[in-house]
């Protein structure tokens, strides 16, 4: 039984009159561009003061904005491929090496086994 008397019930909402009091709905395509200004250009924004606009999925430095140095574009991405080839060679060498750290206990493993404690440098020297 509830304390403060019956259950909770809210009211039913009044149905909406109208979806939209607008008859621009009404008007064909033409005189809707033209009442409503539909017709949009290219998107474009300002981001650090290099301008950008948006052409088929991507957005893409306007010709005229570019700040930088084409020749300098060049050589950083030379650059950046030549620190990519240096990578890769780094990765490379450290697997090498870890791959012979890897067999250095295998061998050590063969090798007492092969020569017992008794001394097989004493067998070598003589």
């Amino acid at each position: 039984m509830p304390l403060f008397g019956s259950t909770f019930s809210p009211k039913k909402t009044p149905p909406r009159k109208c979806a939209s009091l607008s008859n621009l709905h009404l008007l064909d395509r033409s005189t809707r561009e033209i009442e409503l200004g539909l017709e949009y250009g290219i998107p474009t924004m300002n981001l650090a003061g290099q301008s950008l606009k948006f052409e088929n999925g991507q957005w893409v430095a306007e010709s005229g904005s570019f700040t930088g140095d084409r020749r300098e574009m060049q050589r950083l991405r030379k650059r950046n491929q030549q620190l990519e080839e240096e990578n890769n060679l780094l990765r490379l060498k450290v697997d090498i090496l870890l791959d012979m750290v890897s067999l250095c206990p295998t061998a050590t493993c063969l090798w007492q086994w092969e020569c017992p404690s008794d001394g097989c440098w004493d067998r070598q020297r003589s």
